[in-house]
């Protein structure tokens, strides 16, 4: 049944992207950034191409995080794209199916909100892109920020910039040497030289997919159950004082479009 809902109505389960326009993404978190008194985000194309690229390696490489399992970080495709940048940051999300609930979900979150909140940035850049994830179908949503890196021509050096607390989902400050990753939020490395990173932890195991998962075979179950009593008692004339099988299928069928339909994504 599933199969079938995914193939002919691919929005029910958050498969589609027509309802996450990225003009929306971005008038969105423009609006939440001028209420705070913000500077709006220009879109960038440079930063759109690396979170197109982010989201074709994740569904290539098969994993949900900011880091690889082979090591490649936001940055590579930030800096494979031809952006030159000071500072970087990442949002991810997963499973949702309107623009307006992502930028909720990062909103709701500490570390992204600060990203999308963070002076530091000028620039944004979105990819919305749907494929098979970690064995299942899904929506993935990645925002990449960025401001441009400027170099002093007089000094013929660098501008770096030392973040004074990054408690973002995964931000970097740039530098003129690789910087290491320093792992957990809010962590600042004292010297100007190096990057700062904060990435927030992906559990192994996404237990809203599972929970779901069980509670839809549940319920086909019941429904099975149901349908083939019914068939039973209609070809055997078995007489009964109450039989309400019809209704309860119906109720069934009417709990499970429901949980389908508000089914929640993820963010990291």
């Amino acid at each position: 049944m599933s199969a079938v809902l995914r193939n002919n109505y691919p929005s029910v389960l958050g498969v589609s992207t027509t309802n996450i326009p990225v003009n929306e993404l971005l008038t969105i978190t423009n609006q939440r950034r001028q209420e705070q008194g913000l500077q709006p985000l220009k879109l960038n194309n440079e930063l759109s191409v690396a979170a197109a690229e982010k989201a074709k390696y994740m569904f290539a490489n098969n994993y949900w995080a900011h880091i690889a399992p082979d090591g490649t970080t936001p940055w590579y495709f930030i800096k494979n794209a031809g952006y030159e940048y000071l500072y970087a940051g990442e949002n991810l999300a997963r499973g949702f199916t309107t623009a307006p609930d992502v930028v909720q979900a990062w909103m709701n979150s500490p570390s992204h909100r600060e990203n999308m909140l963070s002076k530091n940035y000028d620039e944004i850049g979105f990819a919305v892109s749907s494929g098979n994830l970690t064995g299942s179908e899904t929506t993935l949503v990645v925002e990449m920020f960025g401001k441009k890196y400027i170099a002093d021509k007089d000094a013929g050096q660098s501008a770096i910039a030392l973040v004074p607390s990054p408690s973002v989902a995964i931000a970097q400050v740039n530098s003129p040497t690789p910087p290491p990753v320093v792992m957990g939020q809010g962590d600042v490395n004292p010297t100007p030289a190096v990057g700062v990173e904060a990435v927030q932890s992906q559990p192994l195991i996404d237990t809203n997919a599972t929970t779901r998962n069980i509670a839809f075979l549940v319920i086909f179950v019941l429904i099975a159950v149901l349908v083939i009593d019914a068939i039973i008692i209609e070809r055997k004339q078995i007489a009964r004082v109450v039989s309400h099988n019809v209704d309860h299928i119906i109720f069934l069928l009417i709990i499970l479009l429901a949980a389908i339909i508000i089914g929640r994504g993820l963010i990291l």
